[in-house]
């Protein structure tokens, strides 16, 4: 079976400082670690192979999530810029505040081009580079148990991909995945299919909360 993990990363300071994210490099918090710890240790009684392979976002916050999941595993981590938040343009590292102030609502008829800030990638810019990034990884066959740290929007579009959805028919698809989340994708090796095994998956924080 090809078993593919999607991570949100854990969390990160531009949370607790009620900015915005997207590109906006922020680090993990000291519970931010403790929760990807929390990940690492879940991981490794889900994953089957010794050595998975772990491709993560370039931006910091999903680095050293991945980091920590990897050591786990005692490998590496791949960076892939393609696996990034969606950017935010002329909002990023300002007060969220702010952001939703300017935000310009989608249009239903133009959901996928709409740039909702200035220099904002669309949802179709986003969709596009999560598509052509996750479309090689699914498709190859040397890899059969996949770890993938992203983000909480970057995300849904690398579920929507693997469920087959069409990039244009996505403009309102949306997961709503938590922070330091697991969702759990599976091809059989019989049918083919694919699957959702488990979607957005939080039981291993209990610890970390406590921590």
């Amino acid at each position: 079976m090809k078993n593919i993990f999607v991570v949100t990363h854990a969390q990160a300071t531009h949370h607790l400082d009620k900015i915005v994210g997207g590109w906006f490099d922020s680090s993990l918090t000291a519970h931010g670690q403790s929760q990807a710890i929390a990940i690492a240790k879940q991981l490794t009684q889900l994953v089957t192979a010794q050595s998975p392979t772990i491709i993560s976002s370039d931006l910091k916050r999903a680095l050293q999530t991945a980091d920590i999941i990897a050591q786990h595993f005692n490998t590496t981590s791949t960076a892939n810029p393609n696996l990034r938040e969606i950017s935010y343009g002329k909002a990023e590292g300002k007060p969220q505040a702010w952001l939703d102030a300017h935000w310009l609502p989608r249009p239903n008829d133009n959901r996928l081009d709409h740039r909702p800030i200035e220099n904002a990638e669309t949802t179709r810019e986003l969709a596009q580079r999560i598509y052509e990034c996750t479309t090689q990884l699914f498709s190859d066959p040397d890899i059969d148990n996949l770890i993938l740290i992203s983000h909480g929007y970057a995300s849904t579009f690398i579920i929507a991909n693997w469920i087959g959805l069409p990039l244009d028919n996505a403009t309102h698809v949306h997961f709503n995945l938590s922070t330091a989340s697991i969702t759990h994708l599976q091809q059989d090796n019989h049918f083919k299919n694919h699957s959702v095994k488990s979607l957005n998956f939080t039981k291993h924080l209990r610890a970390s909360e406590t921590s």
